[in-house]
């Protein structure tokens, strides 16, 4: 069930990537990952729902491990961007389709701790509610900028680029100044 399970997963990333759309019939996922389409209902519901567990999946395996110990808010910025970067026609796609709200959800779910951290090492010691409220606002704000430039952005992307505009942000919102002479560190 498990190998099911990430066998449609994986099909789910790679026939979006390659046909630039979320409309696909639950027929080609289910003869992609060779399994029946009863079994994609019964794993996941429906298709959007396979979709967004494939690009949590994604997040998850490929990108949080990048954001360890010992990695400054530079590091950690840019592997997101990478990663986005690296999956682009699959992100673009999950972010324009009809899956784009529950998409939004998820990622912005998925990247919660990392903003509590950071909410944490900005402003101190606060509620956990008034962390969680800030973790969800730098969350949706951090999305819509890469959003934007997944779905609009200039190709080839560059991923140093979105890491630089989304540390000046930070650094605005923290109410000082930023460069990568400061080691990246968000404040």
């Amino acid at each position: 069930m498990q190998r099911s399970r990430a066998a449609l997963m994986a099909a789910a990333v790679r026939l979006v990537a390659e046909r630039g759309t979320t409309a696909l019939p639950v027929t080609d996922l289910a003869e992609a990952a060779d399994v029946s389409r009863q079994l994609v209902y019964l794993q996941f519901g429906d298709r959007d729902a396979l979709l967004v567990a494939a690009a949590a999946d994604l997040v998850e395996r490929e990108f949080l491990p990048l954001t360890g110990e010992g990695k400054d808010s530079f590091q950690q910025v840019l592997a997101m961007a990478q990663h986005f970067a690296e999956h682009r026609p699959f992100y673009r796609a999950m972010l324009t389709g009809s899956c784009a709200f529950a998409m939004t959800r998820t990622l912005n779910s998925l990247f919660g701790s990392l903003n509590q951290k950071a909410v944490r090492r900005l402003f101190g010691e606060l509620d956990q509610e008034t962390v969680a409220d800030l973790a969800a606002f730098v969350a949706g704000g951090t999305g819509a900028v890469v959003n934007e430039w997944l779905i609009d952005g200039d190709d080839p992307l560059d991923p140093e680029q979105l890491a630089e505009r989304l540390l000046r942000l930070w650094a605005v919102f923290a109410g000082s100044s930023h460069s990568r002479a400061d080691g990246g560190r968000i404040p």
